[in-house]
Parts: C-alpha cells; structure tokens; sequence
C-alpha cells in the first residue's frame, strides 16, 4: 500500500488494492521503477448494470480473479501497522481493527475524503512525502506473497487476472517485488479503468468482459469484505480468503466460500457448490 508520486509521464499510483492509508503515500516511498511507462486507460462507464443473477454461480469455473493485496502479496499486516503510526500523527488515532473495517478494500479517493471529513479540513498539498520511507522500508523488508499462494497458482489449471483497486504501477511493483508479476502480466485490471471501485461490481465486471467470461463463469478471491460484496454484486462465486485481517464472520454470506489456508484454493475451485 505504499504509494508513489509517479512522474508526470506516468500513472499515479495513489489507487491502491485494498484501500488502505499507504496508497496515499506516495512517489518517494520506493525505488524508480525501470519498466516503460504505463498507458492510461480510458475508465469504463457502467451505467444500468444489470448484475447476473446468483443462481447461476455454480457453474464450472473458467476464470479466476485475484485481489491482490491480502490475497496475492502479504501486504495488509505490514501497511495497517503503518497506517495507524500515520494516522495517528495527523490527528485520527485509530487501532488496526478499525482501519481493516474502514478501509481495507477501498479507494485512495474514498480514504481521502474520510481523512479530509474527520479532520475538518483538506489536507495540506504534499502532506504525504514524510511518510513515504516508513511503507518503503518496510516493504522492501517485509513483503512476500501470501502463504500457500505460489502453491495454489501452480495448481489452478484455468486462467487467472486480477482486479484490484491499485493502480497499475503500484500493482507491478508489489507483484514483481514478490515474484508473481509475470503470472498475470498483461492480465491485470485496476480500479482506475472504471468510474467505481469497490463494493460496486464494475471492477470485475469489466474483468471478466475483458477476458471474455461470463460472470456466473468466474470465481473471485477476495479478503476484505468490500471486495466479496462487489464479488456478489457480480453474480459471481466468491472464495473469501480469512486468513488475513478480515475476521471470517465479516466474509460470510450468499455464493461466497470462506477458507484460511491458500493450499486448499485449487479443491474448492473445483466444487460445484
């Protein structure tokens, strides 16, 4: 989660998958990156979304879509940490619980706009360069993929994307800094190709649109539970990862699976439940 200041040339990397408060830090919180720079993607207008319905999602799987943080890199404990040291120098101490439940999961816009509301005014221009080494710091001496993942990619024998609230740069970092960026590349999705992020399903709608699978074909692995509701909202099977920070009780619900261990994803794929 931590979030970079892209050059001008470049996109901004403030969008970050699960929502947390590192994805408003930015460019000076990691290293350049050396690859070209990403093309800007038009976003995707969803207007009358007419979401399948969920009596289909047990057909077979044909298309599996990851989150990523919390679900591909082990990145949640490291940046929630971070993020209550933060939060709490601007004046909003919250405890870890408190930022899974409010944020994991969403938008650099809808975590800014929270900032901004609780502390009565805009933060200032820049406000976030102090803090870009303490995300930078840590990932680079943290972060790893998440338990039993690289396991499970091995095993799942139909294909893979992600969709994740991230931008596209931020996602290539984390993926490559963990090794699993060239599993997905050219198959990865951002928040910043749609106009509305997470609980809304129009993130993976347009996934699946893209890799031309029908919703009720996908299954979508997610951890927070802003992420399982726009699995739903999908019309699609959601496999709800609880062996992060999202307690599982807050994962449970209609067409949704809650597991704990990433080793067991390839055997629930397979069921038609």
């Amino acid at each position: 989660m931590c979030v970079v200041e892209a050059p001008p040339s470049r996109l901004d990397l403030v969008e970050s998958a699960s929502g947390s408060f590192r994805n408003l830090i930015r460019a000076r919180c990691m290293p350049e990156l050396d690859e070209e720079p990403v093309r800007e993607v038009p976003k995707l207008e969803v207007t009358g979304v007419h979401s399948p319905t969920l009596t289909h999602v047990h057909d077979p799987v044909q298309l599996v879509i990851f989150d990523c943080d919390g679900v591909l890199v082990d990145s949640e404990p490291i940046s929630v940490r971070t993020d209550a040291r933060v939060l709490a120098q601007l004046g909003w101490p919250l405890s870890e619980e408190e930022i899974v439940e409010r944020f994991v999961g969403r938008t650099h816009e809808y975590m800014v706009a929270e900032i901004e509301a609780q502390l009565g005014h805009p933060l200032a221009g820049g406000w976030e360069d102090e803090f870009g080494h303490l995300y930078r710091d840590a990932f680079e001496a943290q972060l790893a993929p998440v338990d039993g993942i690289v396991d499970a990619l091995d095993r799942i024998t139909v294909p893979v994307c992600v969709a994740s609230s991230g931008g596209h740069e931020r996602l290539r970092y984390t993926l490559g800094l963990t090794g699993l960026y060239e599993r997905f590349e050219g198959r990865i999705f951002s928040a910043s190709e749609v106009s509305n992020g997470k609980p809304a399903p129009d993130l993976f709608l347009h996934a699946a649109e893209r890799m031309r699978v029908e919703p009720p074909s996908c299954a979508v692995v997610e951890d927070s539970r802003y992420g399982v509701e726009a699995g739903r909202a999908a019309g699609m099977r959601v496999l709800a990862y609880a062996g992060g920070m999202t307690p599982a009780n807050r994962l449970e619900g209609p067409a949704t699976v809650v597991f704990t261990d990433m080793r067991e994803l390839p055997d629930l794929l397979a069921l038609r439940q």
